[in-house]
C-alpha cells in the first residue's frame, strides 16, 4: 500500500510540475494518461472538463490535491463496486 501511496503523490506532483494545483491542460493530461483505462470518456475534453468543475471546489479554476484525492477516492469505490458485483455475479 505504501508504494502506491506513494504513486498517487508522484503521479499528482508531476503533473502539476511541482505547482500547488493542476490547471485545465494539466489536470487533462493527468485523467487521459493515467486513468484512460479506468474512466470512460477519457477522449472527451468536455467530459474531463465537467470532471474537473465537478472536483473543484473551492472554484478556483484548479485541481488541488485534496480534490485530486477526492477523485481517487471516487475512482477507488467504483473500482471496487465492480469487483465485486463480478464476484457476486460468479458466485
Amino acid at each position: 500500500m505504501e508504494s502506491a501511496i506513494k504513486s498517487l503523490v508522484t503521479v499528482y506532483l508531476k503533473s502539476s510540475r511541482g505547482k500547488d494545483n493542476l490547471g485545465e491542460k494539466d489536470f487533462q493530461n493527468l485523467v487521459k494518461k493515467q486513468l484512460g483505462n479506468i474512466l470512460s470518456d477519457t477522449d472527451s475534453s468536455a467530459a474531463i472538463k465537467e470532471m474537473r468543475k465537478g472536483l473543484d471546489e473551492n472554484h478556483d479554476g484548479n485541481i488541488s490535491f485534496s480534490e485530486y484525492m477526492s477523485l481517487i477516492g471516487y475512482v477507488a469505490n467504483s473500482v471496487s463496486e465492480s469487483k465485486c458485483a463480478s464476484n457476486a455475479a460468479a458466485s
